[in-house]
């Protein structure tokens, strides 16, 4: 693309020197991924300011460079008052408006987006729609798969993976949407159809610092569905009617609002439930018709996870049967609720369950169907917020037999003073939990004692396959250690 057709999308911007008739291969922010005739734009982030990298930028062949406040050795430099706004416009303009050739449907919350995702996505490609996803586990559209650096993408590779998707052929795209991503503008030019809204319980807080600011950062999806009304483009807002947050997203946003919910008079709703190891049987309640469903997803939340995808997809005109269809026969995803069976006769399940909420939700379940004792291995990430730790520990005790506390990825801190940090919340239950740091010996552990009829919930990793100390990344799968645990111990 010509820079000048390139930079018309911008409205307030310099040409400090350079030639604006020059040709533009590509986008970039890091330099170590500059091509020749790409455009370097610099970044100020909260550790490392983009600036300092320009001279990187042009010797790998960055033909111009995006910038706030200094002039370059560039032949080709363009000031702007704000890169990181302008890289998403730019990225926008660059791969052609990818969010305005497919319907794009955003999920936000603390719990369940990656599972709605996946279940939207079923829904979708079986009544004949093409379907592609992007969030926690991976993009992926078809047989094609891309890793994902963050739950939400930054704007420019957001902007390129959809743009994928949309040039192979994809009517829609179902991407997780993370509170981060929503404050740092990750998804600024995103033209979203639907926004769904799954729960909002304490995580981050590292971050946003109080529940009050998390849930204005989620608003944010909502209220950017825009403020016009257009038969042919039309927003929805799919909102938990059980969440006290849903009042403040509604009043938020001028979509139109779909709820869903359980224990409240929803708009698609749940009753008659019955939950088994087997799977989940409920009575689907919508606005075009009831049925009853018998899924394969075990638990509550899973339940909550299947309403909110059957209202987006009520939306997009699909028809109830075949929603009720796709419920029944979608079989999982990843590290979620994941059974690990090489023929044992006690259960084991790893969970990405991370948060308080998310473990109090898959330990009752798991409470549901243990005939025997329920052992929950449990760590708490390092360099995250602190303040959820004494929680996750004291629901670990509450709702099982036995905890065990151990390591999740402790990054920089002293898994020690993590575990410390959980131990803190348990003063008086000393009986029911063990320490054990290694979380390779705390998997080996509790699968040593457990007895016929008994569960072993590995809680807070889930679907990742590695464990981080400090700057280094080691291979860890859960799944994988617990697998080859239990043969050792059937040999």
């Amino acid at each position: 693309m010509i820079l000048r057709d390139l930079l018309s999308s911008l409205h307030l911007y310099e040409l400090t020197r350079g030639n604006p008739d020059i040709e533009i291969a590509g986008i970039e922010t890091d330099s170590r991924k500059i091509k020749p005739g790409y455009l370097f734009v610099a970044l100020k982030g909260f550790t490392v300011d983009g600036h300092q990298y320009i001279s990187k930028a042009l010797d790998n062949g960055a033909c111009a460079v995006l910038v706030e406040s200094e002039d370059t050795l560039s032949e080709t430099c363009i000031r702007v008052p704000d890169t990181k706004k302008a890289l998403a416009i730019l990225a926008d303009r660059f791969y052609n408006y990818p969010t305005h050739r497919l319907k794009l449907m955003g999920v936000t919350g603390t719990n369940g987006k990656t599972t709605i995702t996946h279940i939207v996505e079923k829904i979708l490609q079986d009544a004949g729609s093409r379907a592609g996803i992007i969030g926690t586990i991976q993009m992926r559209f078809g047989e094609e798969i891309q890793e994902v650096k963050n739950t939400t993408p930054e704007s420019l590779e957001l902007q390129r993976l959809i743009a994928y998707m949309a040039d192979k052929g994809a009517t829609h795209a179902c991407i997780e949407v993370s509170s981060h991503a929503l404050e740092l503008g990750r998804v600024w030019g995103c033209n979203f159809r639907t926004a769904i809204f799954t729960n909002l319980t304490q995580d981050h807080l590292d971050y946003h610092q109080t529940m009050e600011k998390y849930r204005d950062a989620k608003a944010l999806l909502f209220s950017q569905l825009g403020n016009t009304y257009n038969h042919k483009d039309q927003k929805f807002a799919i909102l938990n009617a059980d969440d006290p947050a849903s009042d403040h997203f509604k009043r938020v946003t001028s979509a139109q609002v779909i709820r869903y919910g359980i224990h409240t008079d929803a708009d698609v709703r749940a009753t008659d439930i019955s939950i088994s190891s087997l799977g989940t049987s409920f009575m689907l309640r919508t606005y075009k018709g009831d049925s009853p469903v018998q899924m394969k997803l075990v638990g509550l939340f899973s339940v909550y996870n299947a309403l909110a995808a059957a209202a987006a997809c009520l939306a997009e005109g699909i028809d109830l049967c075949s929603i009720i269809s796709s419920l029944e026969s979608i079989e999982g995803v990843r590290g979620r609720f994941e059974r690990v069976d090489v023929g044992q006769d006690y259960s084991v399940i790893v969970d990405y369950a991370h948060t308080p909420d998310s473990l109090e939700n898959v330990l009752k379940t798991a409470e549901e169907f243990t005939i025997g004792k329920l052992y929950c291995i449990v760590g708490c990430g390092g360099n995250r917020d602190k303040t959820k730790r004494p929680l996750m520990a004291a629901i670990a005790v509450e709702h099982s037999d036995h905890a065990i506390f151990t390591s999740d990825n402790p990054r920089f801190e002293d898994p020690q003073a993590i575990l410390d940090d959980m131990v803190s919340g348990v003063p008086n239950a000393k009986d029911q939990f063990t320490v054990i740091p290694n979380r390779r010996e705390a998997i080996e552990y509790a699968i040593a004692r457990a007895q016929k009829g008994d569960c072993i919930l590995i809680a807070g990793k889930g679907h990742e396959t590695y464990q981080i100390v400090k700057d280094q990344v080691f291979t860890f799968d859960d799944k994988e250690v617990a697998s080859v645990a239990i043969q050792n111990r059937i040999k």
